[in-house]
């Protein structure tokens, strides 16, 4: 009989999270320099294995940083392309955009939104840090959480 040594038990348990634009605009620094520092803290609260962009976020945030921002293309490229080197992508499917289509009807999100939300759910992820969306709304195991939202008492 082959020993193994001893059995170890993880107390660690790693949640795929999933990060919609506003995320990654405020970490470029849009919207200024507290919302830059908030967002890169958030980010800072996992680990590069538990966090996923949808590549919505990636089309948006090219096109916020470009119109809003007013980045040069090549600038906001260079932007874009970090963060995909950085975190694993969530493809948006054509079974993601039947389930946004879903959600959209059903539960009166932007289609856009339901993208989002729809990408995380297929990838596995157990939460969406969203400042757009319904906090604490859950869809097929997806809960949003505003990161940004402060809590008064």
């Amino acid at each position: 009989m082959l020993n193994l040594g001893p059995a170890t038990i993880s107390t660690s348990v790693e949640m795929r999270v999933a990060l919609d634009t506003n995320v990654l605009a405020y970490a470029e620094g849009v919207n200024g320099e507290g919302r830059k520092r908030t967002a890169l803290a958030i980010l800072q609260d996992y680990s590069a294995n538990e966090v996923m962009v949808p590549v919505q976020a990636l089309g948006e945030l090219f096109v916020l940083l470009t119109r809003k921002a007013k980045r040069e293309a090549a600038d906001a490229r260079s932007a874009v392309l970090g963060w995909s080197d950085s975190y694993p992508l969530i493809e948006t499917t054509s079974a993601v955009v039947i389930e946004a289509m879903e959600l959209a009807t059903t539960h009166r999100l932007s289609f856009w939104d339901s993208v989002m939300l729809a990408a995380a759910a297929q990838a596995g992820c157990r939460m969406l840090l969203s400042e757009d969306m319904q906090h604490g709304f859950t869809w097929c195991g997806v809960t949003i959480q505003n990161p940004f939202a402060t809590t008064e008492g």
